[in-house]
């Protein structure tokens, strides 16, 4: 059967792409290992085709269709290169409408003219305890002066924030004392990431792709709700400091 017979058969909306990366594989793998010239027997083939190109013939022939079934699974190669950037976002953070511990509506329209520190956090990571006091040092040291840190707790790292929004609140304000708000529960990756999560990728991507990597991922907006830095969850609190004041020094425009 034809290529072309395949791709129109396929129902797969990624079936072209499918079919397309298994024919250009198939079709390497016989240059790869087909004797030029008259055929040979398979002795002299053997001499002329030692077991390492042998080897690495079947090796990337093999990782070419694992690309195929991954394609055929997942998403196509548009899709991926263009990640979330297809779906509409809004234009501003400030557009935003995310919800506080309590379930209650939250407009992020009301930190205007305040620089943020938006980060995801957890209960049970091991970067949780050395986060949450530098984060309350901060916090306690620059929220007088306009500086807000906006918590969502998140669940899709090896599950290390598996309480309900009530435990979740217990644990960040009477065990680690955080005094800076906790927001409901979110998804930050996947096709349930929230609007805020979209957005801030969008604007910051990270190394190997946008998606947020593990817990207390930090994205810092100055001012006028621009995203001018993503840090990594190694990253210390306090190490963002100098990057907090600058933003703070500055004056807005809105």
């Amino acid at each position: 059967m034809h290529t072309y017979q395949l791709i129109s058969r396929s129902k797969s909306p990624n079936g072209f792409w499918v079919v397309y990366v298994s024919s250009l594989l198939l079709r390497s793998f016989a240059e790869r290992e087909r004797p030029t010239g008259s055929p040979a027997p398979a002795e002299n083939y053997k001499l002329a085709h030692p077991m390492p190109q042998r080897f690495y013939s079947w090796f990337y022939s093999l990782l070419s269709l694992g690309l195929a079934v991954l394609l055929f699974h997942h998403r196509s190669p548009v899709s991926i290169l263009v990640g979330d950037m297809a779906e509409e976002l809004p234009s501003s953070i400030y557009d935003i409408t995310v919800k506080d511990i309590r379930g209650n509506d939250v407009s992020l329209g009301s930190y205007s003219g305040k620089v943020l520190l938006i980060v995801n956090v957890a209960s049970k990571c091991g970067l949780t305890h050395s986060n949450y006091k530098e984060l309350n040092v901060l916090y306690e040291k620059y929220k007088s002066e306009g500086f807000e840190i906006l918590a969502f707790p998140c669940n899709q790292f090896l599950g290390q924030e598996p309480g309900s929004n009530e435990e979740i609140q217990e644990v960040a304000c009477t065990m680690f004392k955080a005094e800076f708000p906790i927001f409901d529960k979110v998804e930050v990756n996947g096709n349930k990431a929230v609007p805020l999560y979209k957005f801030l990728k969008s604007q910051k991507g990270g190394t190997f792709g946008d998606g947020i990597k593990w817990n207390f991922t930090k994205f810092l907006v100055d001012k006028n709700g621009k995203v001018v830095e993503r840090y990594a969850p190694t990253t210390s609190p306090l190490k963002i400091e100098k990057d907090i004041k600058n933003l703070l020094a500055a004056s807005s425009s809105l």
